[in-house]
């Protein structure tokens, strides 16, 4: 009983974590209006967490060692929960940035390590429905974000988005306080490997400003995207000399040396770029071009999240039975393609049905791999490297969210110029579509009482209005196949993958 209570706790954590990475992002507006900031300013609302998660998330194992695994998490939930209410209680826009990024310090052991604690809870031969149960929340977290924060904002204020994260938080350490021990056999921790620390916080800090507000800021047309691009690729340069030549590092990246590790967390980046950007691409979509609510958004949602469910214990039972991962992995990216290419055949007619369809095959898709992925990773891993191992992973798979919504928002920004570029040529006089089109926008008007010129400007910019909804359905539709074509590009990876036939992978993970 009580390993199924601790099992729910920090299973609830890590989905809060991962929940807090979109659930921001409908609430931008709003935040903006009450805290009298640019949209421009409220976004760093979302680049500070991210910034803080990928910094943290590489450091939790080392951190865990140090501080005890049981001190630093209880603590990091503290954190967490504190800072959530602080940002809620923000009256301007570079204080709740502020407590955002310690909010985000906060939330990195909520991750990497209830992965730990929940393997450690099962057997080596169940390994992989722990695998599934974690997966869970590493999948429905970053989804039902964006609905819960559309509800949220929609029926309370923005403020509450915070705040909702206080009581599951006491909740989270009180039990986690009675229930939670350190690992029999505890990791020890070298002295403190300062220089790496600063090194990794400055590299993926500037990495990640320029990834999200490369797009907003025209790239390399601005003089700090330009610094600090230069400032990511020597601090991590040198970060990653630093930490092969130490005897101590703050990340060991010798691990790297299994090649099934690298595949995996390649793999996993990527798993990360489709998840993430397809929980932004979709419910954009369908507010923007087809006027969903957000309550009618989430339902779309639902049904992939529910068969994601069904999929990651089905897919860890397969597991169990000795099919192979890389055949699974294969199965779900492939899945994850038909979402891809359904997406982009769909027009400014589509219904609720036809998202749902084509959700229901990410969810699947995305489950399928999760689980396999987990097992890949740490398959060629000694028990003292699997702590690091999964940091990695974990890592990966949040920067590949913030590298795949850099790149679908730059791609989706050039595709719908490009497009509204093409349309427009298309609309002159010599084109008998074109002209009939606004005739009959021109005769509607003037059936509700304008002036015939003014019924002609009318004309004009409803012919505009549909010419700029046409160009963005068409560049949503290239930026779902340009992801499915990023899975397709990264499957020939798993060639390079080692099974022993018929081996039957198991997923060990935790702190000793």
């Amino acid at each position: 009983m009580k390993r199924n209570i601790l099992l729910i706790t920090v299973i609830a954590a890590a989905m809060m974590e991962l929940i807090d990475t979109s659930i921001v992002n409908v609430a931008l507006s709003q935040m903006s209006g009450n805290l009298g900031a640019t949209l421009e300013d409220t976004s760093w609302v979302i680049t500070s967490y991210a910034i803080a998660n990928v910094i943290i998330i590489p450091l939790t194992s080392f951190l865990a060692a140090k501080l005890g695994r049981r001190n630093y998490y209880i603590g990091s939930v503290i954190a967490f929960a504190f800072f959530s209410f602080m940002c809620g209680q923000a009256g301007n826009i570079w204080v709740l940035v502020a407590f955002r990024f310690m909010q985000g310090i906060g939330g990195g052991a909520l991750l990497s390590v209830s992965q730990a604690i929940v393997f450690e809870l099962f057997p080596k031969e169940k390994q992989n429905i722990a695998s599934a149960l974690f997966g869970i929340g590493v999948f429905i977290g970053p989804t039902i974000g964006p609905t819960l924060g559309g509800f949220i904002t929609e029926y309370y204020s923005w403020p509450w988005i915070f705040y909702i994260n206080v009581p599951i938080g006491i909740a989270v350490a009180i039990l986690c306080y009675f229930l939670l021990h350190e690992p029999k056999i505890k990791q020890t921790a070298g002295r403190i490997d300062w220089v790496g620390i600063i090194l990794l916080a400055i590299g993926i800090g500037s990495l990640q400003i320029v990834l999200e507000r490369g797009e907003t800021e025209d790239w390399f047309e601005t003089r700090y995207i330009i610094w600090l691009s230069v400032t990511a690729v020597l601090c991590l340069s040198t970060f990653i000399w630093w930490e092969l030549t130490i005897k101590d590092p703050i990340v060991n990246l010798r691990v790297l040396k299994s090649k099934n590790l690298s595949i995996a967390a390649a793999l996993t980046f990527v798993s990360g770029l489709g998840l993430f950007s397809s929980v932004f691409l979709t419910p954009v979509f369908a507010q923007r071009l087809l006027n969903f609510t957000p309550t009618q958004t989430g339902l779309l949602l639902l049904p992939g999240a529910c068969i994601a469910i069904f999929g990651l214990m089905v897919s860890a039972r397969l597991l169990q039975k000795g099919i192979s991962p890389l055949f699974m992995i294969t199965v779900g990216m492939g899945l994850f393609v038909l979402f891809s290419w359904q997406m982009s055949r769909l027009n400014l007619a589509a219904g609720a049905a036809d998202i749902t369809f084509a959700l229901i095959w990410r969810g699947l898709g995305l489950a399928i791999v999760t689980v396999p992925l987990t097992a890949l990773a740490v398959s060629s891993l000694a028990p003292k490297d699997i702590p690091q191992g999964a940091a990695l992973n974990n890592m990966m798979r949040q920067l590949g969210g913030s590298v795949g919504l850099a790149v679908v928002n730059t791609y989706l920004a050039n595709r719908n110029a490009l497009h509204r570029s093409d349309l427009v040529s298309n609309i002159t006089s010599d084109n008998p579509a074109a002209v009939q089109r606004l005739l009959s926008y021109t005769k509607y008007f003037l059936t509700k009482g304008f002036t015939s010129f003014d019924a002609h400007a009318k004309a004009l910019q409803l012919l505009d209005l549909n010419v700029g909804r046409q160009s963005s359905m068409l560049s949503f539709a290239d930026a779902y196949l340009l992801v499915g074509a990023i899975f397709i590009f990264a499957l020939p990876m798993l060639l390079y993958a080692k099974q022993k036939k018929g081996q039957k992978v198991q997923v060990i993970l935790s702190d000793h």
